[in-house]
């Protein structure tokens, strides 16, 4: 069957300006990091992306190493798109990266203008696309001058292979260098993705403060913390959960050590009327600097309990300080 989006996916979402830019992101957005690879179910994949559209979320990030393997992931939403999404190309808004292993060689990783231009062709080719919205530099290399990543960066969007330049998991000192280069080259950055959640603030100590000077918007990515800041594992450790599988960003060892202050904020979250994973969304999207908050999903269900967090985004001096004596 064909699918057709829901005729009220705009109405009552409230999208938030990217930096200084004219772009508009949902506040909650989809990351395919995980659940589109080439052994994921494929049409659990096409629901999780239609039941995401469906309510309203256009922003869907992506990266040329997502998967498993590399490149899966793109190769999934590229059948999605050309099966169902082809006809709105102009509501979406689409991300790749470039900066991490992809291929074998010299020029398989980091942040050279080969590896970051020819790493965009290839992610344009398993997308179908012609074109990406916002094109990353994934990681800061410290070994490649940064002129010439911001040089890569320019190229694309100079051809018309993507329409905004951002990046992701820059230093705050870098990250102001590149903007000045990428201004003074009249492609400005648009956005900086980060890690930001409850567990790993580590932004708030330079990265934020390099952003709002350089009016970038701001993506936040894990702020469920892989999943931990959920009710999934309140009464332990699910044989099916990621922290049972081989994930190395989610281990036994840690759901177990955050156990104790994990239901200490589930507690909190029931207060105020909200699942954990709500509240963490709200907390991620209380700070002023953060344009969108980036969630994965296994079922379409959870989009929709995510998305539950925006009507609840207020927290009492009270309630931070519960939250930060708890997660610290």
């Amino acid at each position: 069957m064909s699918y057709l989006p829901d005729p009220e996916r705009y109405a009552g979402t409230d999208y938030r300006r990217c930096g200084r830019s004219g772009l508009l992101l949902p506040p909650v957005s989809l990351g395919l990091w995980h659940n589109f690879g080439a052994e994921s179910d494929y049409e659990n994949a096409r629901r999780l992306v239609h039941g995401a559209f469906d309510s309203g979320i256009t922003y869907f990030d992506l990266a040329n190493n997502y998967g498993p393997p590399p490149g899966s992931a793109e190769e999934c939403f590229g059948r999605i798109f050309m099966q169902d999404l082809s006809r709105y190309r102009d509501e979406l808004v689409i991300a790749t990266k470039a900066g991490h292993l992809m291929w074998e060689g010299p020029y398989g990783d980091w942040g050279s203008r080969k590896h970051m231009l020819a790493s965009l062709n290839q992610s344009l080719s398993r997308m179908k696309l012609d074109y990406v919205d916002i094109f990353y530099a994934h990681r800061h290399d410290p070994e490649t001058p940064l002129e010439e990543t911001a040089g890569a960066l320019v190229t694309a969007v100079q051809s018309g292979k993507a329409l905004y330049a951002g990046i992701s998991k820059f230093p705050a000192e870098q990250t102001r260098q590149i903007c000045a280069m990428l201004r003074e080259a009249r492609v400005p950055c648009l956005v900086h993705q980060l890690r930001y959640n409850m567990f790993n603030r580590e932004p708030e100590a330079g990265v934020f403060a390099a952003i709002r000077e350089e009016g970038l918007g701001c993506v936040a990515f894990s702020p469920l913390a892989q999943g931990m800041l959920t009710n999934r594992y309140l009464e332990g450790i699910p044989a099916d959960s990621r922290a049972a599988g081989a994930s190395v960003f989610l281990t036994e060892e840690r759901v177990l050590h955050h156990g104790d202050r994990v239901r200490r904020l589930a507690a909190l979250a029931q207060d105020r009327g909200q699942s954990l994973a709500q509240m963490a969304l709200a907390w991620v999207l209380r700070e002023p600097v953060v344009t969108t908050a980036l969630i994965g999903a296994s079922r379409p269900a959870q989009i929709r309990d995510c998305l539950g967090a925006l009507k609840n985004t207020r927290f009492s001096p009270e309630e931070l300080a519960v939250i930060d004596s708890t997660a610290d």
